[in-house]
């Protein structure tokens, strides 16, 4: 079941619904955190990740973001403790973000925006697969990092010296050795809640994990964001910028935070 869907006017998230009506659904992300209003849970661990620079295969340009995929055949590369239990496998990571540096996140905090968002995805390893995972309530957990204007972030840049490889949708090139740990921020504190996939089909599948603190990146290099296209080769060139959903209702549901 195919459907075009995207970040335009005509096919964008105020129409989602039309085609995938869970798009309405109770636990839908992103979301607006209130850190006043999200209680502190002493049973909240410690995050542990894990992750083998050998797993990374891949950078690809899908028309909607990039994304940076791993082979996850293996537990070398995994998520584990914080609000989850069991291991989950690192299978993608990719980022949203905006025409302009006061925009660009999925989740915002008190009604604030930064200028892109990190995605980790993981999936369940008590499910046979990734798309089986994805299916399923306690499928998914996906690791959220903001990103702030502040210096150039040198691991950030060894992924943005690959898009002129990748520049059109459909365009991919191998990416081998590099480590997402050096993506995260110092400190890793986060609050946690039940959502969704924020694209089609906006599966409610995740469990969210959003870091506390920012990672840095330079105006310069948020520029080279916007330097990728949603559109293909031969196509009119649409300079990918915008590719974030607008926070959803949260519908009664609690937001965890792991510190005080």
């Amino acid at each position: 079941m195919s459907h075009a869907w995207g970040y335009a006017a005509d096919n964008g998230p105020d129409k989602w619904a039309d085609s995938f009506p869970v798009a309405n659904g109770a636990r839908q992300s992103p979301i607006d955190i209130i850190p006043g209003a999200s209680s502190y849970d002493a049973g909240l661990k410690p995050l542990q990740l894990k992750y083998d620079p050998s797993n990374c295969l891949e950078i690809l340009n899908n028309g909607h973001s990039f994304q940076v995929t791993f082979a996850d055949d293996t537990d070398s590369s995994t998520l584990k403790e914080g609000p989850i239990s069991g291991i989950y496998r690192l299978k993608q990571f990719h980022f949203h973000w905006g025409a302009s540096d006061d925009k660009g996140s999925e989740h915002t905090v008190a009604g604030t925006k930064y200028p892109a968002e990190l995605h980790l995805v993981h999936w369940n390893t008590k499910y046979p697969s990734f798309g089986e995972a994805a299916s399923k309530p306690d499928g998914l957990a996906v690791v959220g990092v903001f990103l702030k204007i502040g210096g150039a972030n040198a691991s950030l840049q060894k992924v943005l010296d690959t898009f002129s490889d990748i520049k059109a949708k459909g365009k991919q090139t191998t990416f081998a050795g590099f480590d997402p740990s050096t993506l995260l921020p110092g400190c890793l504190d986060y609050w946690t809640y039940d959502g969704s996939l924020t694209t089609p089909p906006l599966l409610e599948s995740v469990t969210w994990i959003v870091c506390k603190e920012s990672i840095s990146v330079s105006a310069e290099q948020m520029a080279k964001f916007r330097s990728l296209l949603f559109s293909a080769e031969g196509e009119k060139e649409c300079c990918m910028m915008d590719n974030y959903r607008p926070p959803q209702p949260l519908k009664g549901r609690s937001v965890r935070a792991s510190f005080k």
